[in-house]
């Protein structure tokens, strides 16, 4: 059975990658990384998909927003949107397969019809997107886990609700710090997870992505299970790592949770 291939969310590098995209990336090269997952693309796809030839990277997952189609404002700031076709176009350059949106703000996650109305736009997505042959995909943080609907996370209620074809990327971090178990979270979840963000660090009571927490730490060193999640999905397609932010040297959190995950799959 195929092992998950190691992959990095390119955002965990964002302001390296401002300052110097291709030696970043041959950075994370140097790591042995084979495999990333590109954020913030649309606009500079072209200088992208040359330095990931250069360094012999490839991007089958990306983040990019679809749901919402105006600003979206993250912890991080507002975040622009393309029109989807713009973005679509953009992956088929880079050879992305799956674009997974990252971020849809919590008040939308507390009513059925919130969740319906995410759903079905997800889903037109994911019929524009199969004309370019491409999937898309969706990325939780705690608040899809820790709001409840009928009994059930809103995750789950939106996961039944998706088309077959929609798949899921499951930040372990966050599902855990949402008062998920990941481990079960991600069985219940089963083939539509495509990706995990195998992120790690401390959970305190009460964290949220609105904290914009300082303390995550290289995957194997704090709270978040991984090693367990991972155990219980042996043919998940891709385990990212993932820094939202990290107090120390970025590059050198990667190349350890890199070791931990390469001695753990």
């Amino acid at each position: 059975m195929p092992k998950p291939e190691i992959s990095v969310q390119l955002y965990s590098i964002h302001t390296a990658l401002g300052e110097d995209l291709d030696g970043s990336l041959a950075k994370l090269a140097g790591i042995g990384l084979k495999t990333v997952e590109a954020f913030d693309f649309v606009r500079r796809a072209d200088e992208l998909k040359e330095s990931f030839d250069r360094h012999g990277l490839t991007s089958p997952t990306a983040h990019a927003i679809l749901i919402e189609d105006e600003g979206v404002t993250t912890p991080d700031g507002l975040l622009s949107v393309p029109p989807a076709e713009e973005t679509f176009a953009a992956a088929a350059t880079l050879g992305v397969e799956v674009v997974i949106d990252p971020f849809v703000a919590p008040d939308r996650w507390t009513t059925l019809a919130d969740v319906q109305r995410s759903a079905d736009r997800l889903n037109a997505r994911a019929e524009q997107a199969a004309r370019a042959g491409l999937k898309v995909g969706y990325h939780n943080h705690d608040h899809e886990l820790s709001s409840m609907i009928d009994g059930r996370p809103a995750l789950e209620v939106f996961a039944d609700l998706l088309d077959p074809s929609v798949l899921l990327e499951v930040d372990l971090y966050w599902a855990t710090a949402g008062g998920a178990d990941p481990v079960e979270l991600v069985q219940r979840l089963g083939d539509r997870v495509v990706a995990v963000h195998a992120k790690d660090g401390p959970i305190r009571p009460g964290i949220t992505a609105a904290d914009l927490p300082t303390d995550q730490q290289p995957a194997g060193q704090g709270d978040v299970p991984l090693a367990a999640v991972l155990a219980a999905a042996p043919s998940l397609p891709y385990a990212v790592i993932e820094f939202d932010h990290y107090a120390g040297d970025v590059f050198d959190g990667i190349a350890q949770s890199y070791r931990f995950l390469s001695s753990t799959l």
